[in-house]
């Protein structure tokens, strides 16, 4: 059996391979709750045999979510619509995820694909779920002053640091509702966590800013409280960049000391990317981020997911085979081909068992085309 469909144990939680797929934002929910876009989309994955399918950034306050589109769980009607997404990942043998999100001072962003003219009536924004709002942040600096796009944020204070850990535990508790197998903390890519953690963006001078230790402070509070309400035999993860990709950034070795910090307090596996904020510049290439991982799972000791145009079937084994990373996690690889999964299994192990019941003609057509003897 190949290393990329072999299981993987973490804590009570078995995934039937190390596929995955990755959050990616949908920006299709109204008030942050999941419609039919969304249970296609996450299903056909499930279908497609992936190992564990890992629902987009989901707002844990209206207020934290990326734009008006995003999903949400800060409040209870949102629960039962992403239960049905995970029933039926389940039902084809996937683990299900959900990646809780808040985006900070990069929050209340357009959608892209929606010009003035389609939020020109009330009628079309009512339809859309438009809004608008103030985002915050550790400082009050736009993530990018030059981008109209990007507000100037309020600063938080500590009452707004309390209602931020707040909302994660809650969301983590509605999560739990919903029946999902993991939680993944968003702190990555220039959103809030992020946010504090990186001397780009946090220009703090009290418990929150400051020093590594004090930067470190909200996420670590966060992941304290979420573990302490998420269910024990169910494992806890956390994505990070880890390098903010710029000169004065976050860097690789504050990711691994904070993934040891990370790890003492609960968490099970890091989902390994990088990049977030404005000042930031990296190369995009095959497997480029891998070397994040593998930093990372050397330095803590600590399982690791890598991220990063990982299509390649033949790479993506060699990764785990090398020892860099424990799963592998594709989005828009996964965009592409649905069934990455089942095509990779084919490939490197001439197994057809992750194709569902109904789709197992394909097994027929491969011999005829002598794509399999």
């Amino acid at each position: 059996m190949s290393k990329l469909f072999s299981p993987l144990a973490l804590r009570g939680l078995t995934l039937r391979n190390r596929t995955v797929v990755a959050p990616m934002c949908q920006y299709s929910a109204v008030d942050g709750i999941a419609n039919d876009w969304h249970f296609v989309h996450l299903g056909r994955f499930g279908l497609g045999g992936f190992g564990l399918v890992i629902a987009e950034a989901t707002g844990v306050l209206p207020e934290g979510r990326i734009s008006y589109g995003d999903l949400g769980l800060w409040k209870d009607e949102q629960i039962a619509p992403l239960a049905r997404i995970v029933e039926f990942l389940h039902a084809q043998g996937a683990a299900a995820g959900i990646q809780l999100a808040h985006a900070g001072r990069k929050a209340s962003t357009p959608v892209s694909w929606r010009g003035p003219e389609d939020l020109a009536t009330a009628e079309q924004r009512r339809a859309a779920g438009y809004e608008h709002w103030q985002p915050v942040a550790p400082s009050a600096e736009s993530h990018d002053p030059g981008n109209a796009d990007y507000q100037v944020p309020t600063e938080l204070d500590r009452a707004g640091i309390a209602r931020v850990v707040e909302g994660f535990v809650a969301a983590a508790r509605r999560a739990e509702r919903a029946g999902f197998d993991t939680v993944e903390i968003h702190a990555a890519h220039g959103y809030l966590l992020n946010q504090f953690l990186s001397p780009l963006a946090n220009h703090r001078t009290d418990a929150y800013g400051g020093n590594l230790e004090n930067r470190m402070r909200l996420p670590l509070e966060v992941v304290e409280a979420v573990r302490a309400v998420w269910p024990q035999d169910k494992p806890l993860l956390v994505r990070l960049s880890v390098s903010d990709n710029a000169p004065g950034g976050w860097s690789v070795e504050d990711s691994v000391a904070l993934a040891r910090e990370l790890k003492a307090r609960g968490v099970d596996a890091l989902d390994c990317s990088s990049g977030g904020f404005a000042q930031g510049s990296i190369v995009s290439a095959a497997s480029y981020q891998v070397p994040f991982a593998r930093a990372v799972r050397q330095g803590a000791g600590i399982p690791t997911m890598a991220v990063g145009l990982l299509g390649d079937i033949a790479a993506a084994e060699a990764v785990l085979e090398n020892g860099d990373a424990d799963l592998i996690a594709l989005a828009r690889g996964a965009l592409d081909d649905p069934n990455w999964a089942v095509h990779a299994a084919r490939v490197l192990d001439g197994d057809y068992a992750l194709w569902p019941v109904q789709t197992q003609r394909v097994l027929g057509r491969d011999r005829i085309l002598g794509i399999r003897g």
